[in-house]
């Protein structure tokens, strides 16, 4: 066992004093990950032989909704608010846990927790976000800005999944909508 927890300090994969001081006040973490390809979000609780994970989300159940989920913010932020949906009555208060990315505001990792924030859970942490680049509103002011050439390089696996890139903020708010209403 303690071999085990000196490898994980050792090789950077667990800081325990964060650790130690997130599980002193007894409420459950919201862990966000981030991939090349994914988000992946789970509601996790301290039991005695290891956490137990109380709801998982990852990006791609966004797909079934008319979202094609890349690691960005707009995703982000509507995996969070898919993960707060299935999480209601199971927990009162949340708190965030980054692990060990750095906490860089505006990030994908702030995003999610903002959706998941957002959708109604007592998430304890001071977000703010700018609500354009939620929506992905940067992303469709770059695509109509971008020459043909360099909008089908940049976008190639959205125009292969059949997905307007151009409207990704209008898309965002009807899925937002579908996440909010439920």
């Amino acid at each position: 066992m303690y071999r085990r927890i000196r490898h994980r300090r050792q090789s950077a994969q667990t800081n325990y004093r964060k650790r130690f001081a997130s599980l002193k006040g007894g409420m459950a973490r919201v862990v966000v990950r981030k991939s090349n390809k994914a988000v992946t979000m789970q509601v996790l609780k301290y039991g005695e032989s290891g956490d137990v994970v109380l709801a998982s989300v990852n990006s791609r159940e966004l797909r079934s909704m008319g979202w094609e989920p890349r690691c960005n913010i707009p995703t982000a932020y509507l995996t969070g608010l898919l993960l707060a949906k299935k999480v209601k009555g199971k927990e009162r208060d949340f708190v965030l846990d980054i692990g060990l990315y750095r906490p860089v505001k505006g990030s994908v990792i702030f995003a999610a927790a903002k959706g998941f924030k957002d959708n109604g859970a007592n998430l304890h942490s001071g977000i703010e976000f700018d609500e354009k680049r939620l929506s992905g509103a940067h992303i469709a002011s770059y695509a109509n800005s971008a020459d043909e050439n360099e909008y089908k390089s940049r976008f190639s696996t959205y125009i292969k999944a059949g997905f307007d890139v151009k409207a990704i903020d209008k898309k965002f708010e009807g899925v937002k909508k579908e996440l909010m209403s439920k």
